[in-house]
């Protein structure tokens, strides 16, 4: 069986230790060196760059995240033994682990640390989808030729090129496609290289819950237990029409899952669903004059984002979440694009009025989706509002300013409150 060292990089044939460098970290699989798509996700991606920049905080759990009021981000694997997960509220994670160190968030270094390993991938192949921030697919269908080796040794190259200069880890997943080698990244955490072939899809799926299934959330579990769908065999015993007489198109895909089958290709240009923005209070807030001024706040942070990727979008979303963790959502489709922060803020400001709860919230965020390109936006004037072209050319003139002289250079009264 095809086997390769992860250490110095060494193909043999299987054996529990390299014969070059007698290290036991080593990937056996028959298909080794024939399969081209790849899954790759960096181990507790915001943490392990906090412990890397801080070396006094390595021995340590520690958690990602907003002050007490927050939420988690991410957390390392020493605050997951003790049950911290990502999306927990902060009280609730350091109540399971109290001598964890809390580190707020930096956005832009996170980013920045994501392009360095972005150009480690770009030089593997140029097809490369990313997730987010520290995860993305890579198709290396024909670089063996240009790299004189399988993809597999060039992926387990990658992984340590990322840890030697970058000093992070990261977990990879090869497999036939993006579903299976999206499971595959996931199984061997941290400083994983997990491989599922064709040859041994359908035993691998075999039992297996399908939770697995990237993409199916609370909601979605829910309609699968209530049709008595908990596992692979169970999704795989459904005809296919009535699968999608169940669940729509979504019903197509869930068979073809069931198989191990995914078609889609690894896409290095797939499109944005939705841009967003939220903030979370240090107190639960009711006062609607306070919750406005952070409407803003984020309209604008939303507006900048789209701006800046040279996107608009269709579809104004308005969050709200309770002291109780309990959620209020409200979406209004626009006739047109836009990206102009004037015109989101007020219709998210116009969906907080439309919300009789009054409240407290602990959290407030707006959003943009059916994210389309710019050329497309703010085309026609709106008849029922005769200041808004004007309020929009100054909008860009703000915006013009900005860029020249920095993001505080003009700032609106309702920012301030």
């Amino acid at each position: 069986m095809p086997a390769l060292c992860r250490d110095c990089l060494t193909p043999f044939e299987t054996g529990a230790r390299c014969p070059a460098c007698r290290s036991p970290r080593i990937v056996a699989h028959p298909e080794l060196f024939s399969l081209s798509i790849a899954h790759m996700d960096c181990d507790a991606f915001y943490a392990s760059v906090e412990k890397r920049d801080d070396p006094g905080l390595r021995a340590l759990p520690v958690i990602v995240g907003g002050a007490h009021r927050g939420v988690v981000s991410t957390c390392c694997y020493l605050a997951r033994i003790k049950g911290v997960r990502s999306a927990m509220p902060m009280f609730q994670a350091l109540k399971l682990c109290p001598e964890a160190v809390v580190v707020k968030p930096r956005g832009e270094h996170y980013a920045a640390v994501s392009r360095q390993i972005r150009d480690l991938m770009d030089a593997l192949t140029p097809i490369v989808e990313p997730l987010s921030l520290d995860e993305a697919f890579l198709d290396l269908t024909g670089t063996e030729r240009l790299h004189k080796a399988p993809p597999a040794v060039l992926l387990a190259r990658f992984l340590k090129r990322m840890e030697e200069e970058i000093g992070l880890t990261g977990s990879v997943g090869l497999s036939h496609n993006k579903f299976l080698a999206k499971i595959a990244s996931d199984l061997d955490k941290p400083r994983g290289f997990s491989v599922i072939g064709k040859a041994d899809t359908a035993a691998f799926l075999k039992g297996k819950p399908v939770r697995m299934i990237w993409g199916v959330g609370a909601a979605g579990q829910r309609n699968l237990d209530a049709a008595g769908i908990r596992t692979f065999d169970d999704l795989a015993r459904w005809d296919r029409k009535d699968l999608i007489h169940r669940f729509g198109q979504t019903g197509d895909r869930l068979w073809h899952l069931a198989r191990g089958e995914d078609n889609r290709r690894v896409n290095p240009h797939e499109p944005m669903k939705s841009i967003s923005a939220e903030t979370t209070f240090d107190e639960d807030i009711s006062d609607r004059d306070l919750l406005d001024g952070h409407v803003w706040r984020l309209a604008e942070k939303v507006a900048d984002r789209t701006k800046a990727k040279g996107l608009a979008g269709r579809t104004v979303t308005l969050k709200l979440k309770r002291a109780d963790f309990t959620a209020i959502t409200r979406r209004h489709t626009l006739r047109e694009p836009t990206r102009i922060a004037d015109r989101l803020y007020r219709e998210a400001a116009e969906l907080l009025a439309q919300v009789g709860d009054k409240g407290p919230y602990r959290l407030i965020g707006v959003g943009l989706s059916d994210i389309v390109p710019a050329r497309a936006a703010d085309l026609t004037p709106d008849l029922l509002d005769p200041t808004a072209a004007k309020r929009a050319v100054a909008e860009r003139a703000t915006d013009a300013i900005r860029a020249r002289f920095g993001p505080n250079a003009i700032v609106k009264g309702r920012s301030l409150r």
